[in-house]
């Protein structure tokens, strides 16, 4: 394996592409896709005027981001299902096994070209994540993350979808299985995890204790009755039986899903300065009010729900009741319950467990087709060409 191998294959393979002339086609079409959907983004949060919601651009670069992640999973497979298998048919494989160049050269060489592919589509995104970060509200560091586990997360379906081209001697196959690999790595494990934490349920008892209302704290016109029977169950411990889900011990099926991985490790916004809330304040003594971006954050609420899957649950502590008298309710009187929780822990990341495997799985890959394109070749598949 030589490095100019490799740069000699991924240049062959760049002619061939741009020599076909579709890519011109596929480019504009996607940028003209994406800007349809930012501009409906951005129209859709000028529903809210200027003053109500702020810094807008936390939403349209979060939403944007995994639009790209979706749609580049539509387009992806196509650029190396058929890499291997496409040239095995038009016999131009041969000729590139016949030369000095190893099955690692032509491996990786193919791999970079997809993958090369792959990085000019997410290019063709900056200008309009330029004007997200205009619209005020997303860092710097946030973009440069999203862009390399969002790369990281292109490489990963290219690898697959080569090794299924390297494998399966039909190219549509190859396609189909392509997508479908595509498809268990995020509507599969979605299903998955829905499934088995389903089955994973269990049954859990919980108790509180009546606490003991002072004379004050009862309604003076309460029935003595209802007096009587408050004061009787004071003190006494109430049992409960209810069923949970157990999501600590299933989170992981969902770790490989590529928006799981890209929303988790998207960086959490930092809070508000001082001078931001004080400004805030000062809007809201105005009449003023303004929504903030960060509680309608799509990768940030999502990484903040997918994190929260880790947590055991919490056991829920002693509670305390206390009674107002709200209006009579079927002859009585309601109480109000207020149960004291434990305080909320840091959570847990899901990402680096997911990108790790994801990655496991795409150098697995590139394993498998460097051995499938070994010369000489001691067995071939039934119909399978070799020049």
């Amino acid at each position: 394996m030589s490095p100019h191998g490799i740069a000699t294959v991924a240049q062959q393979e760049f002619r061939l592409r741009i020599r076909a002339g579709r890519w011109r086609v596929l480019l504009s079409i996607w940028f003209a896709v994406l800007v349809l959907f930012t501009c409906l983004l951005r129209a859709a949060l000028g529903g809210f005027s200027n003053e109500d919601v702020a810094d807008k651009g936390i939403v349209i670069y979060g939403g944007l981001m995994l639009f790209v992640l979706g749609l580049a999973l539509l387009v992806v497979p196509a650029l190396a299902a058929q890499s291997v298998n496409g040239d095995r048919e038009r016999g131009t494989l041969a000729t590139l096994q016949v030369t000095r160049l190893s099955a690692a050269d032509i491996c990786l060489g193919k791999f970079a070209a997809a993958w090369g592919t792959a990085l000019v589509f997410l290019f063709v995104t900056l200008p309009l994540v330029v004007y997200a970060i205009a619209q005020k509200g997303v860092p710097v560091g946030r973009v440069a993350v999203v862009t390399v586990v969002l790369a990281l997360l292109l490489g990963t379906v290219c690898a697959i979808s080569l090794a299924l081209s390297a494998l399966l001697s039909r190219t549509t196959t190859s396609g189909v299985l392509a997508y479908l690999a595509v498809f268990a790595l995020t509507v599969g494990t979605l299903i998955a995890f829905g499934l088995t934490t389903a089955i994973t349920t269990e049954p859990y008892t919980s108790s509180y204790q009546n606490p003991c209302p002072s004379a004050s704290q009862l309604p003076q016109d309460l029935p003595q009755a209802q007096r009587d029977q408050i004061l009787a169950g004071c003190g006494q411990t109430q049992t409960f039986q209810e069923t949970r889900s157990r999501t600590d011990r299933t989170w992981w099926l969902l770790a490989p899903n590529p928006f799981v991985i890209l929303a988790d490790a998207a960086p959490q916004l930092p809070p508000l300065t001082a001078a931001q809330k004080r400004q805030r304040q000062a809007d809201e003594q105005r009449g003023v009010f303004r929504q903030d971006a960060r509680d309608i954050d799509p990768l940030g609420g999502l990484g903040r729900a997918v994190r929260g899957l880790r947590e055991p649950p919490t056991a829920i502590g002693r509670s305390t009741v206390g009674y107002s008298q709200v209006g009579p309710v079927s002859g009585g009187y309601s109480s109000q319950l207020s149960i004291a929780l434990d305080p909320p822990k840091r959570r847990r990341p899901v990402w680096p467990y997911g990108l790790a495997f994801d990655v496991a799985v795409a150098a697995g890959a590139l394993w498998v087709t460097t051995r499938r394109l070994a010369t000489p070749s001691r067995n071939l598949p039934k119909g399978q060409r070799v020049a």
